[in-house]
C-alpha cells in the first residue's frame, strides 16, 4: 500500500524507543501520529498505518510499551488481552505523554513531512490523543472509542485545537453517559465534533476483532479525512 515503511527511532532523556513509519506513494505528506490500543504496534495498527499512508499522509505510530516490553504485539483474547491491561496499568502517563511530545518533534522533523500534523488514537490511544491536543503538541486530534476521557475533562479547557470524537454506542466499556459527560464539556465551542455509531462496539475500527463493523469504520474513516483536509 505504501511505497516505504520502516521502524524509526526516536530519542529520548531515557533511552531511544522505536515507532513504526509508513510514507506515501508521493514521498511528502501531512504528518499523522498514529497511538496504539493496549496491544502494541500489532498487525492492525501497522495495517492502518499503511492505509493512511495510502490516503498520503507520513505516519509514526509509536511503541508507547517500550519501558516494558519494547516492540510487543498482542492478540485480542484472553491471555493477550490481560496482558494488555498489565502493561497500560504499568504506564507512567506522564513519561508516556513526553515520549508522545518527543514523537511529534521527530515527525515534524523528517524531510517525508510536509505540513502539520494530527494525532489519532485508538481506545488508550484515543485517551493519549486527547491529551496531546490538551499538551498543544499536535494541530489536531482524533480519539477513537477513548477510554478514560471522561475521567480527565478537567483537561478540556486547555484543548484548543480542532478535535474529532468517534464512540459507539453499544460500547461496553465507555457508557453512554461518559460520551455525554464528555460532549457536554465541549457544548458551545466550535473546535469538537463528535459522531455516535448505531450498533458498533468498542474496537469497531479493528478488522482482527469480532466487534469490527464496516459500516461504522468505513464511515469513522471517511469522517476522519475529511477532518484532516480541513485541519492540517
Amino acid at each position: 500500500m505504501t511505497t516505504h515503511s520502516t521502524w524509526h527511532d526516536i530519542a529520548t532523556d531515557d533511552g531511544t524507543f522505536q515507532a513504526y513509519l509508513a510514507l506515501p506513494h508521493t514521498g511528502k505528506g501531512p504528518g499523522i501520529i498514529l497511538i496504539q490500543e493496549i496491544f502494541g504496534v500489532n498487525q492492525h495498527i501497522r495495517e492502518v498505518a499503511d492505509q493512511y499512508a495510502a490516503d498520503g499522509y507520513v505516519v509514526l505510530a509509536p511503541d508507547i510499551f517500550w519501558r516494558s516490553e519494547p516492540r510487543v504485539e498482542l492478540g485480542y483474547e484472553d491471555a493477550d488481552r490481560n496482558r494488555g491491561i498489565a502493561l497500560m496499568q504499568q504506564v507512567d502517563f506522564g513519561k508516556t505523554l513526553k515520549d508522545l511530545a518527543s514523537t511529534a518533534q521527530a515527525l515534524r522533523a523528517l524531510p517525508e513531512q510536509d505540513g502539520r500534523i494530527a494525532a489519532i488514537g485508538y481506545c488508550f490511544g484515543g485517551l493519549l490523543a486527547y491529551n496531546m491536543a490538551a499538551h498543544g503538541s499536535v494541530d489536531a486530534a482524533v480519539a477513537y472509542y477513548g477510554g478514560g476521557i471522561q475521567n480527565q475533562l478537567d483537561r478540556a479547557a486547555q484543548v484548543h485545537v480542532p478535535i474529532l470524537f468517534h464512540y459507539a454506542e453499544e460500547d461496553a466499556n465507555i457508557p453512554l453517559s461518559a460520551v455525554g459527560q464528555v460532549k457536554e464539556r465541549f457544548t458551545g465551542r466550535n473546535n469538537a465534533q463528535f459522531h455516535l455509531y448505531p450498533g458498533a462496539h468498542h474496537g469497531f475500527n479493528c478488522t482482527h476483532r469480532a466487534t469490527y463493523q464496516q459500516r461504522a469504520a468505513a464511515l469513522a474513516h471517511g469522517r476522519t479525512l475529511t477532518f484532516l483536509v480541513e485541519h492540517l
